[in-house]
Formats: C-alpha cells, structure tokens, sequence
C-alpha cells in the first residue's frame, strides 16, 4: 500500500543570473509557495566552472543532449552574477515545479509559466548570438536527477525538516 508520505519530493530550483540581476527574485519564489512548495535550504551563491560542469553535464548529460557549444555558452552564461539555490519540497514537488516553470525554451513556454511569463529567448537566436539562454530557472528534470543535485549544491546541514500552515491544505 502506497502512503501519502510516498508522495512527498524534494526538487532542486536555481534562480539563474537574469533572474537575480533583473530583481524578480520575489515574484518568482512567489509562484512555488503560492502552490504549497515548502523552501526547505536557500542560498545566493557564485558557483565556479567545476561545479557547473557536474550539474550539467556529470548530472544533466547536455553536452550529448545539445551539444559542446550549448554547453559552454550555458556555463559562460551562468558565471555571469551570482545565483540563488534553493530545495522545495511538496507533494509530487518534482513535476510541479517543471510545470510551474515551463518548458527549457522560453518561446516555447506558455504564459501562465515563468519563463512564459517572464522571458521568450529561443534557442536559435541566443546560438546565433553565442550565448546561454536567459530562461531565469533550472528545475529538476526527475526525481533521480533532483536527488543527486542537491547533494551537490546542498550539505545535509543546510536541508530542514519543519512543518508549515500551507501544509495542513496542501498534503
């Protein structure tokens, strides 16, 4: 018998550099806790080039998946400001944050999403000028992939267990 516990994910958001330096860092944490999702670590970080390298490629294989071009313009792209690192935790947390924040291309985002709401770059245009796409969130693609990258961009330190109001309407 599956327990509701079962349900309970924990996904990993990172607010990118466009995201921090337009300053709707607010309205968009907004949008997951708005829904239920429970912040459950946060920090503003400036990564270096090896643990970007490990997040996208150790973990999200997009140099097979876009190529070595797309994922050195990505990595230059992220090494332009500082990002706020986050672990939300809800029910099938997962899925709904991907569907919160909408698909990795922009255009092809619907509004309603973040990146529909809040950017339209494509793919072609931003390889044509030789640079990342500003799609201001990366969220976990599954559960196996949330799970290894917070343990990279999170100690066990760093991660809470403590319950909230939203809680009691939304699990």
């Amino acid at each position: 018998m599956t327990k509701s516990q079962d349900f309970i994910q924990r996904s990993l958001v990172v607010l990118k550099p466009d995201t921090v330096q337009r300053g709707i860092i607010g309205e968009v944490i907004q949008r997951f806790e708005r829904v239920g999702l429970k912040i459950v670590g946060m920090k503003m970080v400036m990564p270096d080039e090896k643990l970007y390298r490990m997040h996208y490629e150790g973990i999200g294989q997009m140099i097979s998946r876009r190529g070595e071009q797309a994922f050195r313009y990505n990595v230059e792209y992220m090494m332009t400001g500082p990002v706020i690192a986050m672990v939300l935790e809800g029910v099938e947390a997962v899925p709904l944050v991907r569907k919160i924040v909408g698909p990795t291309e922009p255009k092809s985002a619907e509004m309603g999403t973040i990146r529909g709401d809040f950017s339209h770059m494509s793919f072609g245009y931003s390889d044509a000028k030789g640079t990342g796409v500003p799609n201001l969130v990366h969220a976990s693609g599954n559960i196996d992939e949330a799970k290894k990258e917070i343990d990279l961009w999170f100690n066990a330190n760093e991660l809470y267990d403590y319950s909230d109001l939203n809680e009691k309407y939304t699990r």
